[in-house]
């Protein structure tokens, strides 16, 4: 039986956002495929119990906690990768000889020592992190934060150009992504994100309001929401639900004197999933152009229109099925646009998605490269 190790930046599960989503899917795509999985974690807090959606995935599963001295900010590794080495990592991973998957350049800080052992290594390429970096520096409001946040992006750019050719392969998520990498150690393969959506659901032609959904602590989105907000208050004829469970005080007060604006939190995948059946169009804005986001994905399978900026993703597939705008009067017309059309898209979508994204096909071209079948 084929097995693979994989060492993931975090435990995922569950599966709330972005990268984790990625990670669950991936392993649970691989583990239908018959593949062992060898999973490593690297976590804050070594969980008392193994959730049953994973032990039913996974041939074991190992956790090692995140260092916590603060002095490895002065590393020349990266802070995110410094903080994740483990001595027990090596120990576990030359136990069993197998292919090794590492989720981000994070957990690659141990690349050197298991190269010299003979070990066949994979990436899976969550981030162009210097750009990511630069981005989360251009979106902070916090000098200090600022501060570290470009010093990262400096350290990656230096990281990335030692790290990427030591790969027998660099699983990217996006185009952009995988051109770059192409170009430099020419072991890049595209695999689109891991979603975890199956069947487009069937929807009727209208919704009930537009909708914004995101995690509030990240400084994308909260400068996405902004720009939302601002567009909805110029707009009071249409209804905006802003689905969170991170929203501050300060929002929750702005959100109360707006009367066509509305929060409501998330809680559970089946309150957000209500919340996508029921409108009738969704607003995703980003700020960082790194790569296709999860939750264009989640969007397009479970809800109506979904209007977007550049960033959300630069897949001509994706953007031909969603409704786009490069300034903030396009997105303006997009609202306007699609706040009276109905939605006949079922088919187009289903037709789309279900055979080109589905994770199934991903599992089986990545199975092609590490296996080489």
């Amino acid at each position: 039986m084929k097995e693979i190790h994989l060492i993931s930046f975090n435990y995922p599960y569950p599966p709330s956002y972005g990268g984790i989503i990625d990670v669950y899917y991936k392993v649970k795509a691989l583990s239908d495929l018959g593949i062992k999985i060898h999973l490593h974690c690297f976590v804050d807090r070594i969980p008392e119990k193994i959730d049953r959606e994973i032990k039913n995935i996974t041939e074991n599963v190992f956790f090692y906690k995140k260092k916590k001295n603060p002095l490895l900010y002065f590393s020349r590794v990266p802070f995110a990768a410094a903080i994740r080495n483990s001595e027990n990592l090596l120990k576990n991973l030359t136990s069993i000889k197998a292919p090794i998957l590492f989720e981000g350049l994070q957990t690659s800080n141990s690349i050197s020592r298991l190269k010299d052992k003979g070990y066949k290594l994979y990436l899976r390429y969550h981030n162009n992190e210097t750009e990511y970096y630069k981005g989360l520096s251009s979106s902070e409001k916090n000098i200090f934060k600022k501060i570290i946040y470009t010093i990262e992006s400096f350290k990656y750019a230096a990281y990335q150009k030692r790290t990427l050719k030591e790969f027998e392969g660099v699983f990217c998520l996006s185009e952009k992504e995988y051109n770059e990498v192409d170009s430099y150690s020419k072991n890049a393969h595209l695999i689109h994100i891991f979603h975890g959506n199956e069947l487009v659901k069937r929807l009727n032609k209208k919704g009930d309001y537009f909708l914004f959904h995101g995690d509030l602590s990240v400084s994308d989105n909260k400068k996405a929401l902004e720009e939302t907000i601002s567009l909805f208050q110029n707009l009071p004829q249409y209804k905006l639900i802003i689905a969170s469970d991170r929203a501050g005080k300060d929002l929750k007060k702005k959100i109360s004197s707006i009367v066509n604006i509305s929060l409501v939190p998330i809680e559970t995948t089946e309150n957000l999933h209500r919340l996508f059946e029921n409108a009738h169009a969704n607003i995703l804005l980003s700020y960082q152009n790194s790569g296709t986001k999860v939750k264009l994905f989640n969007a397009l399978y479970n809800s109506r229109f979904v209007i977007i900026n550049e960033n959300i993703t630069d897949d001509r597939t994706l953007m031909n099925l969603c409704y786009w705008g490069c300034t903030t009067q396009e997105i303006r017309e997009q609202i306007i646009a699609t706040a009276t059309k109905d939605y006949t898209e079922n088919e187009i979508r289903s037709e789309v998605l279900e055979k080109k994204y589905s994770d199934n096909s991903k599992a089986v071209e990545m199975v092609k490269v590490i296996f080489k079948d």
